[in-house]
């Protein structure tokens, strides 16, 4: 598990249930909800062949955790494709710095994140940079996909770079399109700024 939310845990003391022998893994913060094993930042794990690395990344919640298992990220609700979850009880600074870990793994690390929400990620998006062809074309290609009832995940990071305005904080085009509206020196202020504009997008 990478958090508490309840859509992320809820079952999870039903199968324990069914299949008593499991071992559930996650953040202390789900002690409660079922976990057999807490992991947190730097811990290591083997599963099914499998290694994985724990890193901490805060801010959907306090203690959210990502498992990373080259060339697969499972994020859960920090990154979405084109977005990022919402600041339930962490900061813009803490998300921001999240943001910065996934940034900083390999170009082909596919992103695997909980839900599904790449369309309207994508149109939030266009209304803040809609010359944008990167955007443009991003957007054209997850509309066809959900119309046709397909799923757009699993991305690479590689994609999220370009399409991702969280992850494009610095670009020169989204700190010009921000300056029009209000003058922020610093990458967590636009940040804060971009999350902000999506709660009430």
């Amino acid at each position: 598990m990478t958090h508490h939310h309840q859509d992320h845990v809820g079952g999870v003391k039903q199968l324990r249930e069914k299949f008593p022998s499991i071992v559930v893994y996650g953040p202390a913060e789900t002690q409660d909800k079922g976990v057999t094993q807490v992991v947190g930042d730097g811990d290591r794990l083997s599963i099914l062949g499998h290694d994985f690395s724990i890193f901490s990344t805060p801010g959907h919640t306090l203690g959210h955790i990502c498992y990373y298992s080259e060339p697969y990220l499972f994020c859960g609700d920090t990154m979405f494709s084109g977005g990022c979850g919402r600041l339930f009880e962490g900061t813009a600074e803490q998300m921001y710095q999240s943001f910065m870990k996934i940034n900083a793994l390999p170009e082909e690390t596919l992103i695997c994140c909980a839900h599904e929400y790449t369309l309207a990620n994508m149109k939030f998006a266009l209304s803040i940079l809609p010359d944008d062809r990167d955007i443009n074309d991003y957007y054209h290609k997850v509309n066809e996909l959900r119309a046709k009832k397909q799923k757009t995940l699993p991305v690479t990071l590689k994609n999220e770079r370009r399409i991702n305005l969280f992850l494009r904080v610095n670009d020169i085009d989204l700190i010009d399109k921000i300056n029009k509206e209000t003058n922020l020196q610093h990458s967590v202020a636009r940040f804060a700024w971009l999350r902000s504009k999506k709660d009430d997008f």
